[in-house]
């Protein structure tokens, strides 16, 4: 299979509108992280350009909803198929655009895949119930309906993977969408769209407007022919939408920060934890909403625990993404790598010392690459920035704790409640920890992704609403209830 992915891409920067590309006057630089050097031109959009996508989209919904759901989730396989297709190309643009090691964007690529086909899956599923009556010759039904037209705004950590997610769900469940990238990696929604055309997916079903979230994103939200807006991102984006959608008093499903805990009791597997902490860590350079964000560790065990946490963070390869060696490539974009440099010096400042830092490539041509180092810091006050505000960076912070009420306080003195980990073999503090843990998901003994099975949803300021299997797909649909008299 091909790795050239600019034949999924358009010739001139445009906007993917009812299946046509629109070319547009206005255009961004998209650059590769790790070397800085611009790699594509994207359509900068317009409010004009939000409502013509808005318009194609509630032009086909009302045929695309007609269309049967076995149907419906027979272009989603269609999709699946485009998308294995081109799994190479695909791999290659995403750790181009992005910046992840190229076996995290296979990996990805495989994920999208899932989704497609886990929905698709429910093309078949009842879709409402017959319910007793209180009146003889009666019946009473519910039956699921399509919200309309949806409004999808993805982030850049995970674009292949995410831009399924919401498309999915909403398809299948009878609504069309449009699609709005992140500024930092709009080419893999461009190349998806290029693949759901030639997976015959009917025109204005799924359209994509790249542009900045205050043009195109706020536009899409106000709209007032947006029936649900589904997010990815900040939890500043995310109020700022909730807010706006408030007005029009639509659904909207919120997945936002994270900052995930990671304990470790002392009886748990040491140099399991200590590897999966890591992993958890650095995975995507730190860029992944379930990321460890602050590792607890038992008095008991934590210098065998930092020995192996240091074993483990040698073995971390920072390079070339691209190479299969690879283990760990640069943050997407400058901003981005700034903050991350900018927590760590204020996180010295505050009285945390540097236990081990890897280093970045030195080769010329990653000088202007948005590289930083993997880092791991101990010594912290409890009142660390870092303990507190979203990292999202390949820094770990290790603190240590004496009792299991000690640590479940610290972990959910935190604003937001996405995911969190927990190691050891004591299945009596697994439970009653992870039924103390504030937060949408736990992961005992074993580190993310999360499973397209499970419910991806945050508490507190991680969001509402949330994403993957049978509960993700009920947010794409409203209910009827219809009273049958069939009294002669």
């Amino acid at each position: 299979m091909s790795t050239d992915f600019k034949k999924l891409l358009p010739e001139t920067a445009a906007q993917f509108i009812n299946n046509t590309w629109v070319a547009s006057k206005n255009t961004d630089d998209i650059k590769n992280p790790a070397t800085g050097e611009t790699i594509a031109e994207v359509a900068a959009g317009t409010t004009a350009d939000t409502d013509n996508a808005i318009a194609a989209a509630k032009a086909a919904q009302i045929k695309w909803a007609a269309t049967p759901q076995p149907q419906r989730a027979n272009y989603l396989y269609a999709f699946a198929q485009q998308i294995e297709k081109h799994k190479n190309a695909l791999a290659t643009l995403l750790t181009t655009e992005q910046g992840k090691p190229l076996a995290e964007s296979e990996g990805e690529v495989d994920t999208a895949i899932l989704m497609l086909r886990y929905y698709a899956g429910l093309g078949w599923k009842r879709t409402g119930h017959v319910l007793a009556s209180n009146y003889p010759n009666h019946q009473a039904i519910t039956k699921e309906a399509p919200l309309g037209v949806v409004a999808a705004i993805i982030p850049w950590n995970f674009p292949l993977a995410i831009f399924t997610r919401k498309t999915a769900p909403a398809l299948v469940a009878g609504n069309t969408i449009i699609v709005k990238p992140s500024e930092n990696t709009p080419l893999c929604s461009l190349a998806l769209a290029t693949l759901s055309k030639a997976a015959g997916i009917p025109d204005g079903v799924i359209n994509v407007i790249c542009g900045e979230g205050s043009k195109v994103g706020d536009a899409l939200v106000k709209h007032p022919d947006v029936q649900l807006v589904t997010m990815t991102g900040s939890t500043r984006a995310g109020k700022i939408i909730a807010k706006n959608a408030a007005e029009k008093v639509i659904p909207v499903s919120l997945e936002l920060g994270g900052k995930a805990p990671f304990i470790v009791l002392a009886d748990a597997d040491i140099e399991k934890a200590a590897q999966d902490a890591i992993d958890a860590r650095m995975a995507n350079c730190g860029q992944v909403c379930i990321c460890n964000e602050r590792t607890y560790v038992q008095r008991e065990a934590y210098e065998p625990f930092m020995r192996a946490l240091k074993k483990a963070a040698e073995a971390i390869v920072v390079g070339d993404p691209l190479a299969k060696k690879t283990t760990m490539g640069p943050k997407v974009s400058p901003a981005e790598k700034e903050h991350v440099e900018e927590l760590l010096a204020k996180t010295q400042q505050e009285g945390g010392k540097i236990f081990w830092q890897g280093s970045i490539p030195s080769d010329e041509k990653f000088k202007g690459g948005n590289w930083v180092a993997p880092t791991i810091v101990t010594d912290l006050p409890a009142t660390a920035t870092i303990l507190k505000e979203e990292a999202f960076g390949p820094i770990l912070p290790v603190v240590v704790f004496d009792t299991i009420d000690e640590v479940v306080g610290l972990a959910n003195d935190c604003e937001y409640g996405l995911s969190s980990y927990l190691y050891t073999r004591d299945l009596i503090a697994a439970m009653q920890i992870s039924d103390a843990l504030e937060y949408g998901e736990v992961y005992i003994n074993r580190y993310g992704p999360e499973e397209i099975n499970g419910f991806h949803a945050g508490w507190k300021l991680s969001g509402i609403g949330g994403d993957d299997s049978e509960h993700g797909y009920q947010i794409y649909v409203k209910q009827k209830t219809v009273y049958l008299n069939y009294q002669s």
